[in-house]
C-alpha cells in the first residue's frame, strides 16, 4: 500500500473509531481526537479534568477499540517505584528472577498522577522517555506501541506533588477535559442507569498503530510550515529576539525545542486524519494550544490580571 492509499485508509479507520468510543462516550469530541493524534505521534498524554468527567472510561474504551493491553495505575502517596516497574524476586531455584509490574503494557493510565513523590513520578519518567526500565543494573524494554496517558485532577492541590517541569515537557499534549453539555449530560444519564450493554469492535491491533505512527513521521513538511512552527515556539521564550510585547510581560518561561517537534508531528497526524497528505500552517494553529499550555510559564502580572496561558497562546496565533 502506497502512502496516499494509506493515509485515505487513516481517514476511515479513524472514523470507524470515533464511531465505536462514541457507543461508550458521550461527546468529548476534541479530547478523543487529541488522545488519537497523540498516539498516531507516538506521544503521551496528561488529562486535566475534575473527577466523575469518565476520564478513565475513555482511556479503557481507547485500549478496547485499539487492541491494545491495558492497566490502570492507582498513584497514592506511598506507591513505590518497584510497584509500577516491577522487582526481583528469589525464585524456587535460589535465582534472582525480575517481576515485571504494571508498566508493562501497551497503554498505561497513570491516574492521579500528581499524588504520588518524584521518586515514583522519575521511575515512570525513565519510561516515558527511554521506552525502558532498568533495574539491578538490566534493561528491559517496554511493550510496543507504549503510551503513557496520565490524569490529573485541577482542584484539591492538598496533598500533592507537582509534576516537575521535564516530567510535564515529555508530555506531548495536556488534554482539558470539561463538562458535558446539557443534552449530553442527558444522554450520559439515560445510558449508565440502564441496562444496555455495550459490544465495542476492534478497529486497529498494535501492528496497524506501529505502521501509522511510521506513516505519520513518512508526510513531508514544508519548509515554511516547519519555520512557522519554530517561530511560534521561539515567539514563547520571553527575553527572545521573537517575543512580543504580551509574552515579555506575563510570560516567566518558554517552550523548548520538544515543542517545535511535536508541533510539526501534530500538524503531519491532524493533516492526515483529515485526508490530507501535507500539513499546512492552520495544521500546526490546530495542535498549539494543547501542545504548549503545558510547556509556558505565566508570571505573577498574568496570575493578577487572571490571564490563561491559553489566552496568551491565542494571541501568539
Amino acid at each position: 500500500m502506497g502512502d496516499v492509499e494509506a493515509v485515505k485508509n487513516l481517514v476511515q479507520k479513524h472514523a470507524q473509531l470515533k464511531k465505536e468510543i462514541a457507543k461508550v462516550i458521550v461527546g468529548q469530541d476534541e479530547v478523543i481526537d487529541e488522545v488519537l493524534l497523540s498516539i498516531f505521534c507516538k506521544g503521551h498524554s496528561l488529562l486535566v479534568g475534575v473527577p466523575g468527567l469518565a476520564k478513565t472510561l475513555l482511556v479503557n474504551t481507547i485500549a478496547d477499540v485499539l487492541g491494545l493491553s491495558f492497566n490502570r495505575i492507582q498513584f497514592t502517596p506511598d506507591l513505590m517505584p518497584s510497584d509500577i516497574v516491577g522487582s526481583e524476586i528469589l525464585d524456587e531455584s535460589r535465582h534472582f528472577k525480575f517481576v515485571k509490574g504494571h508498566l508493562f503494557s501497551n497503554i498505561i493510565l497513570a491516574d492521579e498522577i500528581n499524588r504520588t513523590p518524584p521518586k515514583t513520578q522519575s521511575a515512570l519518567l525513565e519510561a516515558m522517555q527511554e521506552k525502558s526500565v532498568t533495574n539491578a543494573g538490566h534493561t528491559y524494554k517496554m511493550d510496543n506501541p507504549f503510551f503513557v496517558l496520565a490524569t490529573q485532577n485541577p482542584i484539591e492541590q492538598e496533598g500533592t506533588y507537582p509534576l516537575p517541569e521535564a516530567q510535564l515537557d515529555r508530555f506531548m499534549l495536556n488534554i482539558k477535559v470539561d463538562y458535558p453539555s446539557f443534552e449530553e449530560e442527558i444522554d450520559i444519564v439515560r445510558n449508565t442507569t440502564s441496562d444496555n450493554k455495550v459490544e465495542l469492535k476492534e478497529v486497529l491491533h498494535a501492528q496497524e498503530i506501529l505502521e501509522i505512527q511510521e506513516l505519520i513521521r513518512r508526510i513531508p513538511t514544508t519548509d515554511f510550515v516547519l519555520e512557522y512552527a519554530v517561530n511560534l515556539v521561539a515567539k514563547t521564550r520571553p527575553g527572545g529576539p521573537k517575543a512580543t510585547p504580551e509574552v515579555n510581560e506575563y510570560l516567566s518561561w518558554g517552550a523548548g525545542p520538544r515543542a517545535s517537534q511535536f508541533l510539526v508531528l501534530g500538524a503531519k497526524a491532524h493533516a492526515a486524519i483529515n485526508g490530507r497528505f501535507a500539513p499546512e500552517t492552520e495544521d500546526v494553529k490546530a495542535v498549539a494550544i494543547p501542545i504548549l499550555r503545558h510547556r509556558v510559564l505565566k508570571n505573577y502580572k498574568a496570575e493578577a490580571e487572571g490571564l490563561s496561558v491559553e489566552e496568551i497562546i491565542k494571541g501568539l496565533l
